[in-house]
């Protein structure tokens, strides 16, 4: 074997590997000769078949696995002799005029890691904003959950329903005077003012009493999740057969039985839990991205532009997914596409970052347990179907990069661990809103650096400290997810909301959440790229890749 660099660029390499014919038909010899004792062929008793004879039944398939076993293994060899880091899987082509009875020309280029310098983690100064959770917050998230849990009792016949009075009715829905599939429901139960029926609907209903019939004409939005209502004129016929009005709401021992908890203290020990938990997931966003900028601001380094190449396509194809979903999907697109090489930016910074937060879980022996690991694929198993998910569990275990690509969200998560446990940490205590206006003002000036680096004679404009807000999530990481304001904490409280008529076609659909084109950068802007594993055995000649198990 013969290896020849022809690329030695920055990060970039290039190699041709020769493979002399007569290696390559040594080999084939040896494999006729291995496979021999379990041929059989008419005429000769078993294992007596002439080597001629096996290799003319079978000498295109073994021609083709030893070329495949041979490229895997030049490759190998290559990348250890040379000392090489492949910073993503090798791209490998054999050539086309290669025929059989030719030496074998093997075309190999990739791009290394960087070699970076120990970074000092010593001397880290961070800041700890912490939020307590007052009495008075517990309270009103408490009459929150009471309020979305209302029970409804039973009003005088001659009562007329009014704003947050609940009708329990009959309706039967037509177009042109066609009744239409699944526009029928018995005994619906529809609080007036919820928006919980298309518009238009509950308006109609106010004034009504139990015993009325009524006819309420609507038109579906033409976002309607039916295609064949979608902006149609209806007809409901219906029926009103009680009138209720909203019960007192008690936040008792009988009103935490009906979520499922022992009283009314273990529901307020669990609110408060809850808040606890969704503010010390803030604070721990905030740090982390202290944290993370003083590590870009101290490590300038020259990344695999394929790496960013791999992190810019996923940022892009967030962002085009949120644009899809404004009301004016063009202009959004137009928007975020002006800003192409700002977001091109915060890829490379990504890159950077997980680069130097490996280097530095390397450097100081941060590891990922078999059963942490172990635990993942479990967990991540839980996403397919019952039946695929050992099938899933195989693939992660056959594929070192599907692997890594598992773990290196925790593997990060431990780094930053680790770092904080390093740091010099001094707390203050703040408001929820001081805390989130830091976390945005660390996002602006994150977002502001990475395309300074890039281009530092363009100024950014004033806008975009607005523009990069993140009220959505951040990447993988849950604890950074930045909660709706009082949000009701208890599961149960959901639960118990009235939605019988929900998926009745007079129901309204819930509206997709329309955050601003932007938001998904900035989400993707204060996390690290998880660095990629190259695959082990990279081939010439692939066969199809054994994909993982269709999501549910």
């Amino acid at each position: 074997m013969q290896i020849t660099e022809t690329t030695n660029e920055g990060l970039k390499r290039a190699y041709r590997i020769t493979i002399p014919a007569s290696e390559i038909d040594d080999k084939i010899k040896a494999e006729v000769k291995r496979i021999a004792p379990q041929v059989r062929m008419p005429g000769f008793r078993p294992g007596k078949v002439p080597a001629n004879l096996v290799r003319k039944m079978h000498g295109e398939q073994l021609h083709a696995q030893v070329i495949n076993d041979t490229v895997q293994s030049s490759v190998d060899e290559l990348i250890k002799d040379k000392e090489l880091r492949p910073a993503m899987q090798p791209a490998i082509s054999l050539g086309d005029e290669y025929e059989e009875g030719k030496d074998a020309e093997i075309d190999v280029t990739l791009e290394v890691l960087p070699k970076i310098d120990a970074p000092d983690i010593d001397g880290i100064t961070l800041e700890r904003l912490t939020v307590p959770v007052a009495d008075s917050e517990i309270d009103e998230t408490l009459q929150r959950i009471a309020d979305q849990n209302k029970t409804y009792k039973d009003a005088p016949k001659t009562k007329k329903a009014a704003e947050g009075d609940q009708v329990i009715i009959d309706f039967v829905g037509s177009i042109d005077g066609t009744e239409f599939a699944g526009g029928k429901a018995e005994d619906a139960p529809l609080v007036i003012g919820s928006g919980t029926f298309i518009p238009g609907f509950e308006d109609q209903l106010k004034g009504v009493k139990a015993g009325d019939e009524k006819t309420v004409k609507v038109t579906f939005p033409n976002d309607y999740q039916a295609e064949d209502l979608k902006g149609q004129d209806a007809e409901f016929a219906v029926t009103v057969k009680a009138v209720k009005t909203p019960a007192d709401s008690k936040i008792d021992d009988d009103f935490a039985k009906t979520l499922g908890l022992e009283s009314a203290d273990k529901l307020r020990e669990l609110v408060k839990a809850q808040m606890e938990q969704e503010t010390a997931g803030l604070t721990r966003t905030q740090m982390k991205r202290q944290l993370l900028d003083t590590l870009a601001a101290g490590h300038d380094f020259p990344v695999p532009e394929r790496m960013v190449d791999a992190e810019f396509e996923q940022i892009w194809a967030q962002l085009t997914q949120e644009a899809s979903r404004e009301d004016d999907p063009e202009a959004a697109m137009k928007e975020i596409e002006a800003e192409r090489d700002d977001y091109r930016s915060i890829a490379e910074r990504r890159v950077r970052l997980g680069l130097l937060l490996s280097e530095i879980g390397q450097a100081n022996n941060v590891q990922i347990t078999n059963q942490e690991m172990s635990m993942l694929m479990q967990q991540a198993a839980q996403q397919y179907r019952a039946e695929d998910r050992e099938r899933f569990m195989q693939f992660i275990q056959n594929d070192p990069m599907a692997a890594a690509q598992l773990r290196a969200p925790l593997y990060e998560d431990k780094v930053v661990d680790f770092l904080f446990d390093k740091a010099e940490i001094t707390d203050r205590e703040v408001t929820r809103e001081e805390l989130e206006a830091a976390i945005e003002a660390e996002e602006s000036t994150e977002a502001e650096a990475a395309k300074a680096k890039k281009a530092p004679a363009k100024k950014a404009p004033a806008k975009k400290a607005a523009a990069k807000k993140d009220d959505a999530k951040a990447d993988d990481k849950p604890a950074a997810k930045k909660p709706a304001a009082k949000k009701a904490p208890a599961k149960k409280a959901a639960e118990k909301a009235d939605t019988k008529a929900d998926a009745k076609p007079a129901a309204k659909k819930a509206p997709a959440k329309k955050p601003a084109a932007k938001k998904a950068a900035s989400e993707t802007a204060k996390e690290p790229a998880a660095k990629k594993a190259p695959a082990k055995k990279p081939a010439a000649k692939k066969p199809a890749a054994k994909k993982a198990p269709a999501k549910k």
